[in-house]
């Protein structure tokens, strides 16, 4: 449907054509995501891998809603709130973030699938591996928060009161590995940008008239 396709534009806009959010891109995009979860609740819409995909990647804005709402709350208690609970917020658009640069990636190679490969691929374009995939990328961006937010809370901790023995070898190894999945994921995510890039450009002049 063309509302879908114009939110999939929207949101490789939002997430992998602007350096950096906004306040207007990150409005529209969540007015975009709400109206596409109604869209899809719709008849018109046929449950396909695709739809999931989309579905997925719209329910992902609501990490951006929490955020919101963590940033006034923790906003109308001032100065008493720790470093470490000021974090979640950030750590909240991280994983909105993260959700869905690899959920749009997903979208640019199943499109992919079907333009290349549509008999070989159908197999693999069912409703049950996009839920799953779904719930893999799920998972691994929870398990990557949680590690953020371990280290956040080790730093806060740590910088009032070094841990000497296991807890300090604890606190050096979170610290490190947190820092090795934000350059990873700094890495990943211009690789994702030139992968959607050259998948769009393979599929726009394969389409186009020759």
């Amino acid at each position: 449907m063309k509302d879908l396709r114009r939110y999939l534009a929207l949101k490789y806009i939002q997430y992998l054509v602007l350096s950096s959010s906004n306040a207007v891109s990150t409005l529209l995009g969540l007015l975009g995501s709400a109206y596409t979860m109604i869209l899809l609740q719709s008849a018109k819409v046929s449950s396909k891998s695709t739809a999931v995909l989309i579905s997925s990647l719209a329910q992902a804005d609501i990490l951006v809603l929490l955020s919101l709402v963590s940033d006034v709350v923790l906003g109308s208690f001032g100065a008493g709130v720790s470093p470490a609970a000021s974090a979640v917020a950030r750590i909240l658009l991280t994983a909105n973030t993260h959700v869905s640069c690899v959920l749009l990636s997903c979208v640019a190679f199943e499109a992919y699938l079907i333009t290349f490969l549509p008999s070989e691929s159908r197999p693999l374009r069912t409703v049950r591996n996009a839920r799953l995939l779904c719930g893999a990328i799920w998972a691994l961006v929870a398990a990557e928060c949680a590690l953020f937010l371990a280290d956040e809370h080790l730093r806060a901790g740590g910088a009032s009161s070094p841990s000497p023995g296991s807890l300090g070898l604890l606190f050096q190894l979170c610290a490190a590995a947190a820092a090795l999945l934000r350059s990873l994921s700094y890495i990943l995510g211009i690789l994702l940008r030139i992968v959607n890039v050259y998948i769009y450009y393979k599929i726009f002049f394969s389409m186009s008239p020759r």
